[in-house]
């Protein structure tokens, strides 16, 4: 999976600015600091859609340009993001579980009103957005 740098911002009177250094025309914003990264995946998922995205660069080509040293003086700070492409196809997986967490995970998802394959997606890609 690919990661890109994300350079984040805040002014005091603003929301959470989020641009990309690999990316100058994919940006994203959060009034909240716990939806930064889900708002970040996002704005690349949706770029991915129509543009082909360059590899990205390793944090220490990054950290090294002037302007992100610039903004990182005045009190930005940089995040990993994950791509997670969408792909509407659907695979078959075959897992293994210890019976009383398969359990666990069939009550939560009847609970919910998902089948156990949505409701594992939809943790693991909540997880996956979290780690960043």
């Amino acid at each position: 999976m690919r990661h890109y740098i994300a350079l984040v911002h805040k002014d005091a009177d603003s929301a959470f600015g989020v641009s990309f250094p690999d990316l100058p025309g994919v940006f994203s914003a959060a009034d909240a600091q716990e939806d930064i990264i889900a708002n970040a995946i996002e704005a690349l998922r949706l770029w991915a859609e129509d543009e082909a995205l360059p590899l990205p660069s390793a944090i220490e080509q990054i950290i090294e340009r002037d302007d992100i040293r610039a903004e990182l003086a005045a009190g930005a700070f940089l995040l990993r993001v994950p791509l997670i492409e969408d792909d509407s196809r659907v695979v078959r997986a075959n897992v293994t579980f210890e019976a009383g967490t398969l359990k666990a995970i069939d009550a939560e998802a009847a609970r919910r009103g998902l089948t156990r394959s949505a409701f594992l997606a939809s943790c693991a890609r909540k997880e996956i957005e979290a780690v960043g």
